[in-house]
């Protein structure tokens, strides 16, 4: 039975806004820190499985951590981000406004987007199937900061809020949470505390 469960989500990207954003990878930035904490296996000593989105920059968080680990890296689809392509790559600033509108009303899609309540119930039931299938240690989820955000909030039993999204910086953060209670143990955190902790 897992002690901890951990959902960690990709660092900084790549813009590229002719590609589809869910084929998007890391940037130099983002590599580099996913690298430093694959080099301290000891920061996620114990962990048993690590659970990835399909989506690209996901996978090229989870799967160093995962060869560290020693461990097969385990993907399920419904774990990608929140679905966008209504809109495709949208600028910065017209992202913003737009994110804000897909927290704040969530049962209603922005600009064809995928509803807030709707992603809530999907990451959570895939991060409940797969805490449900038996195994050992603790488990490392990787994914995105949307829908990560939409998994705490749930945790939490509290309303879906963009005030506890991992804040900026473009991602590279984590919380966790212990199996028996499922809720989570602290607030968003950045992956070099996980670090630390090794």
């Amino acid at each position: 039975m897992p002690a901890t469960i951990r959902y960690l989500t990709h660092p900084q990207v790549l813009i590229e806004p002719n590609k589809d954003v869910r084929k998007w990878s890391l940037n130099q930035a983002g590599f580099d820190r996913v690298a430093a904490l694959a080099a301290r296996p000891g920061a996620l000593i114990g962990t048993g499985r690590v659970i990835s989105s399909p989506e690209i920059k996901a996978l090229e968080t989870a799967a160093p951590l995962a060869r560290a680990l020693g461990l097969e890296l385990e993907t399920r689809p419904r774990m990608h981000e929140n679905d966008r392509s209504a809109t495709g790559f949208l600028p910065p600033e017209e992202f913003e406004t737009v994110a804000d509108q897909f927290f704040a009303a969530p049962d209603d899609s922005a600009r064809g987007w995928e509803t807030a309540n709707q992603a809530q119930r999907r990451i959570v039931t895939e991060i409940q199937t797969c805490l449900a299938t038996p195994g050992d240690g603790d488990v490392l989820f990787v994914g995105h900061g949307a829908v990560g955000t939409l998994l705490f909030c749930a945790l939490s039993r509290i309303g879906i809020d963009r005030r506890y999204d991992q804040g900026p910086g473009g991602g590279g953060n984590w919380f966790e949470f212990d199996l028996q209670h499922q809720r989570p143990l602290q607030g968003w955190q950045p992956m070099e505390a996980l670090m630390n902790q090794g």
